[in-house]
């Protein structure tokens, strides 16, 4: 089993609805015979901090929170040989729990901390260009572009909004939208690309946003970085394809255009804040790689191929809750 654990909270994810059930997870916890040790964090980096002390101690790291600082633990946890990082699903969107098949109770997924398998997940990582100085990690999706004040809106939305509060974030940034242009190279193979249009994204994952699908086909576990280049449309037209992204058929669009590459590199004609994981991740121009194998999670053992290119097949030493 992973035993014992380090449940870390975000008291503030969700609107403060993860420091509310924090009780109720630790219970569950116990009752499935972990011995749990609860600590609450009160920024970012001190999550970092409790969670690189709680693997080196040999503790299985687990995150009550949104994706933000899951992407925090899962950076800091690259460093700890051995490291395995538990998902609960505590923030307003819940992407990472969401295509792991991770159910969307906090309570219920204690079932995963406690009988999941390990698997090795990548992660994708910010390089500033000038100074090849690598940034913080992150565990779904980069995106930029009009996604960029869709994403500042929605992090200062009201919190009753719950994960409403990413189309909200869509709408409100709609109305003052206008195209920019883009380039992008990736590396492999060394194409280049330049285009007019509204979003670029990095998508190590499938979902960001509450449920969108933008990358449907990304995998987990495959070194690559699935890119999504919007381009643009009218405002009228974006508005009607945007209930495609929850389904994922947007990609079958003509103004969408998919990449695949283990690294891109992004520039454009105006300035732009970068979002991973709904936090701020750095300014444009900036390098998005992706980091391979990088951390274990834990998925539930019942269906732990779904968002993987590679074929599990445990065996009982290898089996989170084994003898």
């Amino acid at each position: 089993m992973p035993d014992p654990v380090c449940l870390i909270v975000n008291p503030a994810a969700g609107g403060g609805k993860a420091g509310r059930i924090a009780p109720a997870v630790e219970q569950a916890l116990l009752g499935h015979g972990l011995r749990v040790r609860r600590c609450e964090t009160l920024h970012l980096e001190h999550a970092r901090e409790l969670g690189c002390e709680a693997a080196r101690a040999g503790e299985t790291v687990v995150a009550l929170s949104g994706d933000g600082m899951i992407g925090v633990l899962a950076d800091a946890l690259q460093a700890v040989p051995g490291a395995i990082l538990g998902v609960l699903p505590g923030g307003r969107g819940n992407d990472l729990a969401r295509v792991l098949g991770i159910s969307d109770d906090a309570v219920a997924a204690c079932e995963t901390i406690a009988h999941g398998v390990p698997r090795p997940v990548d992660l994708g990582v910010a390089v500033d260009p000038s100074t090849g100085v690598v940034g913080r990690a992150f565990v779904g999706i980069a995106s930029v572009g009009f996604d960029s004040e869709a994403n500042r809106i929605a992090n200062e939305a009201p919190a009753w909004l719950g994960g409403g509060v990413y189309a909200y974030g869509a709408l409100r940034a709609l109305l003052s939208w206008r195209p920019a242009r883009f380039e992008i190279e990736l590396d492999p193979p060394g194409e280049r690309h330049a285009f007019t249009g509204y979003t670029i994204a990095a998508a190590n994952s499938r979902a960001y946003g509450g449920g969108m699908l933008m990358a449907p086909d990304a995998l987990l576990d495959d070194g690559l970085l699935e890119v999504i280049v919007v381009e643009d449309v009218s405002r009228a037209r974006f508005l009607a394809n945007l209930p495609k992204v929850f389904r994922g058929t947007h990609v079958q669009l003509p103004s969408v255009h998919v990449f695949r590459a283990a690294e891109v590199a992004i520039a454009a004609n105006r300035p732009f804040t970068m979002y991973a994981d709904g936090d701020p991740l750095g300014e444009l121009p900036l390098r998005i790689r992706a980091v391979a194998g990088a951390v274990n999670i834990l998925v539930p053992a019942d269906r732990p191929d779904s968002p993987f290119a590679k074929a599990y097949r445990p065996t009982a030493s290898a089996e989170i809750g084994a003898d």
